[in-house]
């Protein structure tokens, strides 16, 4: 390895050990590819009271000493859909259900239930699925980190799981 690739590696790894230090373990997802996800789930009940949902998950997770994962999307989204498929594996549920309580919002056409984000200073939605993770004291605490999973098709099951492991300690 040259020295400037030896460089360039050791500040990467200094940028990231700090995030890496604290979050939690993410868990090793079997599934390798996202082509072998059974047909993903429809997350998003239009007909849901999204500010009841909300509040009562911040309830729960405040009492259960949990992150909460407010999921907005909607049922016509594919990446929203395979998120939703991807946290259901047998082998990530668990672990999400240990670290978060996850509480989707549809979101419509981005008409619908938009006053949420907005509450957290998200004042439009640049795709979806987007994320805020917010702790038990209501703080948000993915400041700038909500739309990272936008194109999640194009991701690895293993990397969006490793996304989700930034936050819970």
């Amino acid at each position: 390895m040259t020295p400037r690739l030896l460089a360039a590696a050791l500040a990467t790894l200094m940028i990231a050990a700090p995030v890496s230090a604290l979050a939690a373990k993410a868990p090793k997802v079997a599934l390798k590819s996202l082509a072998d996800l059974p047909t993903p789930p429809y997350p998003y009940d239009e007909k849901a009271d999204a500010e009841a949902d909300v509040a009562a998950a911040l309830k729960r997770a405040k009492k259960a000493h949990k992150l909460t994962l407010i999921d907005f999307g909607g049922n016509w989204c594919a990446d929203c859909r395979i998120f939703a498929g991807v946290i259901e594996q047998p082998d990530v549920k668990p672990w999400v259900d240990k670290h978060y309580e996850v509480v989707t919002v549809n979101v419509g056409r981005y008409d619908r239930n938009m006053q949420i984000p907005a509450r957290y200073g998200v004042d439009k939605l640049k795709g979806v699925p987007s994320f805020l993770v917010v702790d038990g004291n209501g703080k948000l605490v993915n400041p700038g980190a909500f739309f990272a999973l936008t194109d999640a098709r194009n991701m690895t099951p293993q990397s969006i799981v490793d996304w989700l492991a930034q936050w819970p300690k």
